[in-house]
């Protein structure tokens, strides 16, 4: 036999075997699917390069891509985080069911290789494109899987929510100028997400289901049952990705583990809480900047939370109750500096009842009386860090509040004005009232008359050369009825309406001296 005829011979052996396998690997593949052993399918709507890797390598890719994924673990631990990122997006081409990949290039992108940038706006583009590759792809291959969900939901609520990363507040000033042209000013605008009426609305809906893959008939159930929320901030967008993963875990219970639902669910109460703290996004007229302010219509669905929670985990459940002991003294402080004063009295007293064996007054040892007054509660509060016998320092805080009261005014914050402005009075009051009972033996100083304090601070906002700009001072004039600007360097006394000064028993002839 000739050696051209063996090639023959071997070349059509190669070609039946190749045939064979091919039969057979569908057969494998078919089983594999019934048993939920792998997903080796074709994969749909996918980049050409991934169609190709994954039909191309079959079984051979998970071999090359532990090597890529051992290696990629080396790299991180060297802190060569981009070769440790390039390497991950070959594994996703390679195993794009491969959940851990995913959460490790994510994470990577948004905490590690983020904080390597000093300036903020290479930072957010790292952070965002993390987002992006568990939003856009992981979920596009795993749309089921409950620990991107998670993920999702953590960079939400941690990385952009909370304030360890120190370009957080530009990160959620980058977030609301994304989603304030599709929710609106309020930032719950749902009516023309769902039934756009004109070319614009119409083009923000597609935006919002194709770029950020947000479905708007599911977010208003999460704004329904979570809300009142402010879907310009990433708390909103927090529970959104935390409530698409607890659906997602519902349809496929026997896929998903307890505790990653319990995780998932902590997720959502958290960022609820965090909503609670900072959660409204209000606009300063005068530089055309936000401010982040407690969005306290929350406060009944974030006390719902804690006590599901509570009944929830059992195991954690001291802990949990702790924190929602903290919460409601927060509520309750929050509801009265922004002149909520029904809703105060009605969750003071709900504190009490819930908790009637620990102190009500905020950072107090528990042996502390707890017969208090709303009243006394939040000037506790307050003087938490200010120590009762500084006169320097109750001076000061009186003075600071009163600047609050009047810059709230001047951003239309009306009930934050009048709140800031009764707290700086009680918190005058309480501090005049302890040196008259004379609690300590500690020699005291009287504080100015309050009318002197409240003058001070307003001719220092109201001062042409060193208060604050033009519009803002012509609007706080407008607000407390004043004159219009002259050129006298200060206000008079009498010119002050009755409106502005909060009412106080302290003698009005009291003195630094005494």
């Amino acid at each position: 036999m000739n050696s051209r005829f063996k090639k023959i011979i071997l070349l059509l052996l190669a070609a039946a075997m190749l045939a064979g396998s091919g039969r057979l690997q569908k057969s494998l593949n078919h089983e594999r699917a019934q048993l939920g052993l792998t997903r080796a399918d074709v994969l749909e709507n996918a980049p050409p390069v991934l169609a190709f890797t994954t039909v191309a390598l079959g079984g051979f890719r998970g071999l090359i891509s532990n090597y890529l994924w051992m290696r990629a673990n080396d790299l991180e631990q060297d802190d060569k985080f981009f070769e440790a990122a390039q390497l991950a997006d070959w594994i996703t081409d390679l195993e794009p069911h491969f959940t851990q990949v995913w959460l490790f290039q994510g994470w990577n992108m948004a905490y590690n290789i983020s904080v390597k940038f000093k300036d903020f706006s290479d930072r957010w583009r790292w952070v965002e494109r993390g987002i992006e590759l568990l939003r856009d792809y992981g979920l596009r291959y795993n749309p089921d899987d409950l620990l991107i969900y998670r993920e999702l939901a953590w960079f939400f609520e941690h990385k952009m929510g909370q304030n360890l990363d120190d370009a957080n507040v530009y990160y959620k000033q980058e977030w609301a100028k994304e989603m304030m042209p599709l929710f609106g000013a309020s930032g719950t605008n749902f009516e023309n997400l769902l039934h756009p009426q004109t070319a614009e609305e119409r083009t923000n809906a597609l935006v919002l289901v194709e770029k950020y893959k947000i479905d708007p008939v599911f977010a208003q159930k999460v704004d329904a049952q979570w809300g009142p929320l402010d879907w310009r901030l990433p708390e909103a967008h927090a529970i959104y990705w935390g409530a698409r993963g607890l659906d997602a875990a519902k349809k496929n219970p026997d896929k998903v583990k307890q505790d990653d639902v319990i995780t998932v669910r902590r997720n959502i109460y958290q960022s609820m809480l965090q909503a609670f703290q900072h959660g409204r996004l209000v606009m300063n007229r005068f530089d055309q900047s936000y401010e982040l302010y407690p969005n306290l219509d929350l406060i009944p669905k974030v006390n719902d939370s804690y006590e599901q929670m509570m009944r929830e985990d059992e195991k954690f459940r001291s802990n949990i109750a702790t924190g929602h002991q903290s919460f409601l003294k927060n509520a309750v402080y929050f509801l009265y500096e922004n002149d909520r004063i029904a809703d105060a009295e009605k969750w003071f007293r709900y504190l009490g009842e819930k908790y009637p064996d620990k102190t009500l007054i905020m950072g107090r040892p528990d042996s502390y009386p707890t017969n208090v007054t709303l009243d006394e509660f939040a000037v506790a509060t307050v003087q938490e860090d200010i120590g009762e016998t500084s006169q320097d320092r109750v001076t000061s805080v009186v003075e600071g509040l009163l600047l609050r009261s009047y810059y709230q005014l001047t951003i239309g914050q009306d009930d934050r004005a009048a709140g800031f402005k009764l707290l700086a009075g009680k918190v005058y009051q309480n501090y005049e009232k302890q040196i008259n009972k004379g609690m300590s033996n500690e020699k005291r100083i009287g504080l100015p008359p309050f009318a002197d304090i409240n003058r001070i601070v307003l001719n220092q906002l109201l001062d042409p050369q060193q208060g604050v700009p033009f519009e803002m001072r012509a609007v706080l004039r407008t607000q407390l009825g004043l004159p219009a600007e002259t050129n006298a360097p200060s206000i008079s006394t009498n010119a002050i309406p009755p409106a502005v000064l909060p009412e106080t028993n302290a003698p009005a002839t009291n003195s630094i001296g005494k």
